[in-house]
């Protein structure tokens, strides 16, 4: 089983889950649907799913059937190599797996991401400044500058640089 930070479950919505596979939000007094609880938890909500009638947790159940129903919808979840090893092995190999190390990595690539990314978009300010600060630089350079102009920037200087070839 996945380990809850303390503090997070305690803040979570109840979810009553029904013999009928209904599922009624505590918080807003409503019925809500699979696709309502996976926008929840998109938007950061932590949710407790509570079967109605024997009171049991089944969270991990009920957070399955979403990753399924969005696979569905993308017809792929996992490798099937990987599918067919889950199947093969079931809980003796890979609940440890899941368990310990699969939450974790995901964690960390998260993390991870979230710095390269941040990292990225430094170097594109510092990129666009620098492109900003040498533009401004450039107008004593102009003159010099102009041996290294191989293509005209716009239509006006093709036309004067057409003139000035047949005119050379």
């Amino acid at each position: 089983m996945w380990t809850k930070k303390a503090g997070n479950m305690s803040d979570a919505v109840v979810i009553k889950k029904y013999n009928n596979r209904r599922l009624y939000d505590t918080e807003k007094n409503a019925y809500v649907t699979l696709a309502a609880l996976s926008e929840m938890i998109k938007e950061g909500r932590q949710i407790e799913v509570v079967d109605a009638q024997t009171k049991e947790d089944v969270t991990a159940f009920t957070l399955t059937q979403i990753i399924l129903e969005e696979a569905k919808k993308k017809n792929f979840l996992l490798p099937v190599p990987l599918l067919h090893l889950m199947i093969q092995f079931g809980e003796t190999v890979l609940s440890e797996f899941f368990e310990k190390y699969l939450q974790q990595v995901v964690k960390n690539y998260l993390t991870y991401k979230t710095s390269v990314d941040a990292q990225f978009s430094k170097w594109l300010d510092l990129g666009a400044q620098l492109s900003q600060q040498s533009q401004q630089a450039a107008p004593p350079f102009n003159p010099f500058m102009s041996v290294f102009d191989i293509f005209p920037k716009t239509a006006g200087d093709k036309a004067k640089s057409g003139k000035k070839k047949d005119e050379g």
